[in-house]
């Protein structure tokens, strides 16, 4: 089993996934997809830049929609506990020769952007400006009601490389996708700091790539309610899969995709992950309840469609192994 034990005394503290950067083909089109139809509220708007944040966050955005002429995904923010802790992390890329920079950020304080194994982009930082406490202000809730980021998604050439690199930093797994060989392998895990199931998961694939943004909804209620909306709204053909309940996680879904191609997941109802000794659950993948506890499959489009990363090379996925797909 190519599980390691977890790693307790990381060289840098990341606390959460924090935050995504999008590249939009028509800022305009996607404002309306993701204020007037999602409800996330907006925290700035400039020339070609919107920054979104939804009800629940006080940081300033989780969510940045930047125009250009190729949909793309460009950088994964996460939060660090401290400023020492950027720099920990800044000397610890360095010396695995990977790349650091520290470019300034809008609303955001001293940012490091480097790049994990596989090459997909990082930025780690410590403080981001604020926003006026919205939670109870409940004339504020539109559309699905998003709370705040849960998690974050992505393709990976190499499940076992990704899934190594980030346990060193302090990522436990509670769930993972093994093939059923004497000697299985990972085509999938689920890695957290935060502790819920996932801050940061992989899939296999061609990559990499950003598979989807998780966003936490208070309810399966409101995921239910934007289901209605979308439909009667001009969004139907962006609802991809679901609603359901996933067997991994056990967290209630629905997945949909923005005008631009970028997959969104509305997530709710996952579980408690905060005790050290959490021994991580095993699902083979051929079992037809991993993807959706009800055991319908997904469409073949969620395994093979993603946002690329912005001048990153993509790979072959170094495992040949097929989940069950939905005919």
């Amino acid at each position: 089993m190519p599980v390691r034990d977890p790693v307790f005394t990381p060289p840098f503290n990341v606390v959460r996934a924090s935050h995504v950067e999008l590249t939009v083909r028509d800022l305009a089109r996607s404002r309306a997809f993701y204020v007037h139809c999602l409800g996330y509220l907006v925290g700035a708007e400039e020339p070609g830049a919107l920054y979104l944040r939804a009800v629940e966050e006080r940081n300033h955005h989780s969510i940045v929609l930047r125009e250009g002429k190729d949909a793309a995904a460009h950088t994964l923010g996460f939060k660090v506990a401290s400023e020492e802790d950027i720099d920990r992390a800044a000397a610890w890329f360095a010396r695995r020769n990977l790349p650091t920079a520290f470019p300034e950020v809008p609303y955001q304080g001293r940012t490091l952007r480097t790049a994990d194994v596989t090459g997909m982009p990082l930025d780690f930082y410590f403080k981001m400006d604020q926003g006026p406490r919205m939670l109870q202000r409940y004339s504020a809730y539109q559309g699905a009601r998003i709370q705040r980021i849960d998690h974050i998604n992505c393709f990976t050439p190499d499940v076992q490389a990704s899934y190594d690199f980030y346990t060193e930093l302090g990522f436990r797994l509670t769930e993972y996708t093994e093939t059923d060989d004497r000697d299985g392998k990972l085509w999938a895990v689920w890695l957290h700091r935060k502790g819920n199931v996932h801050d940061l998961a992989f899939t296999n694939g061609r990559g990499p790539r950003l598979h989807h943004i998780g966003v936490w909804t208070a309810g399966p209620l409101d995921i239910l309610h934007i289901c209605d909306v979308m439909a009667t709204s001009g969004y139907l053909a962006n609802m991809e899969r679901g609603p359901g309940r996933h067997g991994i996680s056990n967290a209630f879904f629905l997945y949909i995709r923005d005008p631009d191609g970028h997959r969104i997941e509305l997530f709710t109802s996952d579980y408690l992950t905060v005790d050290p000794d959490l021994e991580p659950l095993r699902w083979s993948l051929t079992d037809p309840q991993r993807q959706t506890l009800w055991g319908n499959p997904a469409p073949k489009s969620w395994f093979e469609e993603g946002s690329e990363f912005s001048q990153v090379a993509l790979r072959e996925p170094v495992l040949d192994a097929r989940p069950i797909v939905a005919r």
